[in-house]
């Protein structure tokens, strides 16, 4: 069996390739629907299937990996996505497709609360926000990479999935190896109605840990998949809209670590603040220059630098905040709150864009931002001492 450290890597592996899936697929299953003639507003309604799946799964997680330990899960939900992925070429039926992203968003959440709870469970206090930021930036760095699989089209249908299959399915094997493990349990907890009395605990202890992942979501989901099309309609070019929107991810992966490492040092809420306030004036900006591609490339990593590390943070928030016995319910509600800010995110803006066609898309963001952002001021700084 591998030392901790080597399972620490392996778990991290696992979160790469999970992004380079999700990267992959937005804007490959988006290319294909198109080229075949599926309207815009069906080919945005079908990428919510993966976000489906993930609140679909999130109540019925917690119990089976109290019984079975953190391996199993992250098993099945490694051989649902690397099976998922192996069968998209196989029937091109717009139904058959989504299902399997249903199936690979069930997996894909099953895959991240296994690993996320087993690394915020066992992290130590004093190095957790610098162990966490090591999981947003390989999943961000995934997701950098997963749409360049789109350039694989060119030689085959077959090809970009079939890739993605079977390099999901090599790390996942790398699972062997590791020794299984059990989250803590808690008797005082155990005969709450279901999963719905932890749910409704952790929400009102660390509420506040919720809203960046949320706020993740929400940005990562509208300037993806709105952004685009709002950047067509005041005169940007589609292949320098292909250039800026990757700006965001990629600034992310440079600031992960010194965030996280600063989340240690100096506390999670200070850190918040900044880094709202960062994106906030960034989107604030990017408002009143939206016509120059220049400032565009420049915001969007300024946005990125700041703002592309809030999943991170809020999770090594909320593991500050709750008991061991609750991380494993934290975990479930940071997933489900980064997909409902995905849902929510292309829908809010996209509907903003129609009924106010003469107000700057960030608008949406900016009011984001500015109520999150008082959120955690307003928030009083909480005692962390663990339960």
């Amino acid at each position: 069996m591998v030392t901790v450290k080597t399972r620490f890597w392996i778990l991290i592996a696992l979160v790469a390739v999970s992004g380079f899936s999700q990267g992959m697929l937005l804007p490959l299953l988006g290319i294909i629907l198109e080229q075949n003639g599926i309207s815009p507003s069906v080919n945005g309604l079908h990428a919510t299937g993966l976000y489906i799946g993930v609140l679909i799964a999130s109540p019925f997680m917690e119990k089976p990996m109290q019984k079975l330990g953190y391996k199993p899960i992250i098993l099945i939900g490694g051989a649902l996505v690397s099976l998922s992925l192996f069968l998209f070429p196989f029937w091109q039926a717009l139904w058959f497709w989504f299902i399997l992203r249903m199936a690979i968003g069930i997996g894909d959440h099953m895959l991240h609360f296994g690993t996320q709870t087993w690394i915020t469970t066992t992290a130590s206090a004093e190095t957790r926000g610098k162990s966490i930021a090591y999981y947003g930036l390989f999943f961000s760095a995934g997701f950098t990479l997963g749409p360049l699989m789109t350039n694989l089209l060119s030689v085959s249908l077959y090809l970009p999935f079939i890739v993605s299959s079977l390099l999901s399915f090599a790390v996942w094997s790398m699972m062997g190896l590791v020794k299984n493990e059990f989250p803590e349990s808690d008797q005082s907890t155990a005969h709450l109605s279901g999963s719905i009395g932890r749910f409704m605990k952790t929400i009102k202890i660390a509420w506040i840990a919720f809203l960046p992942p949320l706020t993740y979501g929400f940005l990562e989901a509208t300037l993806h998949g709105i952004f685009p099309v709002y950047g067509i309609r005041i005169g940007h070019d589609v292949n320098m809209l292909s250039l800026i929107i990757p700006c965001f991810a990629a600034a992310s992966l440079f600031s992960q670590i010194p965030l996280g490492i600063l989340s240690d040092k100096i506390g999670r809420k200070k850190v918040l603040t900044f880094v709202l306030a960062g994106g906030l004036i960034s989107f604030l900006l990017a408002m009143m220059l939206e016509h120059s591609t220049t400032a565009l490339f420049v915001l969007f990593a300024a946005a990125g630098l700041c703002v592309g590390s809030l999943y991170s943070l809020g999770l090594s928030y909320m593991t500050d905040l709750l008991p061991g016995t609750l991380l494993p319910a934290g975990n479930i509600m940071c997933g489900i709150a980064f997909s409902v800010g995905s849902i929510a995110g292309p829908f809010l803006s996209g509907a903003f864009i129609d009924i106010f066609p003469g107000i700057s898309f960030f608008f949406v963001i900016v009011l984001l931002l500015v109520a999150v952002l008082l959120a955690n001021l307003i928030k009083k700084e909480p005692h962390l001492e663990k339960a």
